[in-house]
């Protein structure tokens, strides 16, 4: 059985129809991947921005002037006098005898 105009036609049709419907599903996937990239970026800034508001947090809880107040009323800690500190000397550490030089 020979295939008339009429058949090729179709054929053609469902053809186009069905790469056109291939293209329209990857530019929707292209679409919806870009929304979520965007999404995700917007989540890193933020993250960013939070991160960099905890170390400065940080930064000014490790500061002398927070620690030394803290020590001084809720542990009962003092500064040392000048005379109660003690500088210990470090003699250079000597070699091992098969040691390589």
């Amino acid at each position: 059985m020979a295939l008339k105009g009429r058949h090729w036609l179709a054929i053609w049709l469902i053809a186009v129809l069905a790469t056109l419907s291939a293209v329209i599903w990857r530019q929707t996937d292209g679409l919806r991947a870009a929304r979520d990239l965007v999404t995700a970026r917007e989540q890193r800034a933020d993250l960013e921005g939070r991160r960099a508001e905890l170390e400065r947090r940080i930064r000014a809880a490790e500061s002398r002037g927070v620690l030394v107040p803290r020590a001084q009323h809720g542990l009962r800690l003092r500064q040392p006098a000048d005379t109660e500190i003690f500088l210990l000397p470090v003699t250079p550490a000597t070699p091992l005898p098969n040691s390589p030089r």
